[in-house]
């Protein structure tokens, strides 16, 4: 015999109508809303009230019970509750204003889920909620935060131009198919820390601050931001394409499998042990620095447009392969060096060198074991710079490495 009161899945009272049945009960004829006798319903429906609370939990609603709820709410419910609820029908919410939070998670979508024209006024939690059709929040405003962390959307996922005033979480969310974020506003911030994307991800003119670590784009990933994006030890499978203003890019440890585009406008960006299988191109325009290559794996990696006065090298797995073009390095300081070698008197005129060269004079015992004469003077040789003048003072600092890493001393 089934007892009646909170089944050990739930923290609700559950229907008595049979013990497959996990909705929530409705007092005082103990059974949900899907299971009410007709007259029973409508007693139950009547009592709804706009602004209100509506609690379906653990309820399989219909098409036309969803409508027929939303009605009674007057299209404006409450705090509405749908915990482990599942939805049969397409669920379509046209002009519908949530005035509470509003609780999804671990409910079912059996088809379409299109929340296009609905308005929330709190929170939206939908964590590990199960999308089997499409899912649409295109255009949806929310106040509040909204939550997709764990969920999984079996088919395409619609999210431009959407408004979330406290930011995203899809934290180890899986999206399946098509997913699409173009002109979404974050008033916070979008996460999508452990997250797969299974076919191409649209994430461009998006207004926030968005952070994909570890990710896995298994197809094309498009992204673009205006706040800070990270995207540190991410996988992408195929195309990674990056654009980015007035903002910092981390792509610490990022794999690649196939081409990297990295367009920096006023941008900051760090690519410190990055690997890059396929032909990456970094360009900037502005006031725009990459910060780090150091153990960076890449064969054909082209730098134009950039500041790399701060840049670190070391550790660069294949410097051959980097083709330096229009871009700005640290200069060494001219003057007079007196040694005890020969010859005593050195005079030294200003020359373009690499940061790490400078950290290293700076450090003569450099904690960094790639940052040696011996490593610098293998990266000069190797890098391939368009300008002529750049091309000449590299030759001279891969002759002065070489110098220094025979005598093994420095100043």
């Amino acid at each position: 015999m089934r007892r009646r009161g909170y089944d050990h899945c739930m923290d609700w009272v559950t229907c008595a109508h049979s013990v497959s049945c996990t909705g929530v009960a409705v007092r005082p004829a103990g059974r949900c809303l899907a299971h009410l006798p007709p007259d029973h319903l409508s007693e139950a429906l009547g009592e709804l009230r706009p602004g209100g609370l509506l609690d379906l939990r653990g309820t399989t609603v219909s098409g036309d019970l969803l409508t027929r709820v939303v009605e009674a709410a007057g299209g404006r419910p409450g705090r509405a509750r749908f915990d482990r609820a599942r939805f049969t029908g397409d669920v379509r919410l046209p002009g519908v204003t949530f005035a509470g939070d509003v609780s999804l998670d671990e409910a079912r979508f059996d088809r379409l889920a299109s929340f296009f024209g609905a308005r929330f006024e709190g929170n939206v939690s939908l964590a590990g909620a199960r999308f089997a059709r499409e899912l649409s929040f295109h255009g949806v405003t929310v106040r509040g935060h909204v939550s997709l962390d764990r969920a999984l959307m079996s088919r395409d996922a619609l999210f431009s131009q959407a408004v979330f005033g406290h930011g995203l979480s899809c934290e180890r969310a899986r999206f399946d198919g098509y997913a699409a974020f173009d002109g979404a506003r974050l008033g916070g911030a979008a996460a999508f820390r452990g997250t797969r994307f299974g076919r191409t991800l649209s994430f461009r003119k998006v207004m926030g601050n968005a952070g994909f670590d570890a990710a896995h784009f298994a197809a094309d990933a498009y992204l673009s931001a205006t706040g800070r994006l990270s995207a540190a030890r991410a996988r992408a499978d195929g195309l990674l394409d990056v654009v980015v203003a007035r903002c910092g890019v981390d792509l610490r440890g990022v794999s690649v499998s196939g081409p990297t585009t990295l367009r920096l406008t006023d941008s900051q960006a760090d690519l410190e042990g990055a690997v890059l299988r396929g032909p990456a191109i970094v360009t900037g325009r502005g006031r725009s620095t990459l910060t780090s290559l150091r153990r960076v794996e890449a064969g054909d990696l082209a730098l134009s447009g950039l500041d790399l006065s701060a840049c670190r090298f070391a550790g660069l797995a294949h410097p051959s392969g980097v083709r330096v073009k229009d871009c700005v390095f640290a200069l060494t300081s001219r003057g007079v060096r007196v040694s005890l070698r020969r010859p005593m008197v050195r005079w030294f005129s200003r020359r373009r060198a690499l940061a790490d060269e400078h950290t290293m004079r700076a450090e003569p015992n450099p904690g960094d074991p790639a940052a040696t004469p011996a490593h610098l003077a293998a990266l000069y040789a190797g890098l391939s710079e368009g300008d002529h003048v750049t091309s000449a003072d590299f030759a001279s600092a891969a002759v002065e490495m070489r110098r220094l890493a025979g005598h093994r001393w420095w100043s």
